[in-house]
């Protein structure tokens, strides 16, 4: 289930709200300009789904989405519990960073948890699925997989070479409980 803590900035081991309410947690993102919605898929899927069908299940969505925000480019990623890069993949989405293109995932299946670090707080966001998330670009954030990752993401660029981070060097995500932590 889509849920979103919220920690104050100053004291990041405080929590200051906890919601398990979808369009109350869309409201409370909505300010900081964070676009959260929930989708449902237009066929159901084989448990082996290819990324082709996985993406025209969601096609149009999608289509709605890239005219709506000028996106040139779409794909699937997946990681699995067992993945063996998994720990190196984790860490790598730790550090508090930016991009110079909105972050847009939609969660065909799993689970992840975002953390946006806007207006003094830190907004602990578990995306499930069927939740589309956009982050917009130049938005303080970082991301946690779980230390046993298990999701299908679609992913939207505005550009062709995608994934761009900008370290911050904000060490506010090490003073934030990671998904098991924030999910217990």
């Amino acid at each position: 289930m889509t849920s979103l803590t919220q920690y104050a900035d100053a004291a990041p081991h405080d929590v200051q709200q906890h919601l398990d309410d979808f369009p109350a947690i869309a409201a409370a993102l909505a300010p900081h300009g964070i676009v959260l919605e929930r989708w449902d898929a237009s066929a159901p899927l084989a448990a082996d789904a290819s990324d082709a069908d996985i993406l025209a299940a969601y096609a149009g969505h999608l289509d709605a989405l890239v005219a709506r925000g000028g996106y040139q480019s779409v794909d699937v990623l997946r990681l699995a519990p067992d993945h063996p890069q998994r720990a190196e993949l984790r860490a790598k989405f730790l550090a508090e960073h930016i991009h110079d293109d909105d972050e847009v995932r939609f969660f065909v299946e799993g689970a992840g948890l975002f953390y946006i670090h806007a207006g003094g707080q830190v907004h602990a966001l578990e995306c499930t699925a069927g939740d589309l998330i956009a982050v917009p670009a130049g938005t303080q954030h970082w991301f946690d997989t779980g230390a046993r990752p298990s999701f299908t993401v679609i992913r939207l660029f505005t550009t062709p070479d995608g994934w761009v981070a900008r370290f911050t060097g904000d060490p506010i995500a090490e003073s934030i409980p990671l998904y098991e932590g924030v999910a217990a």
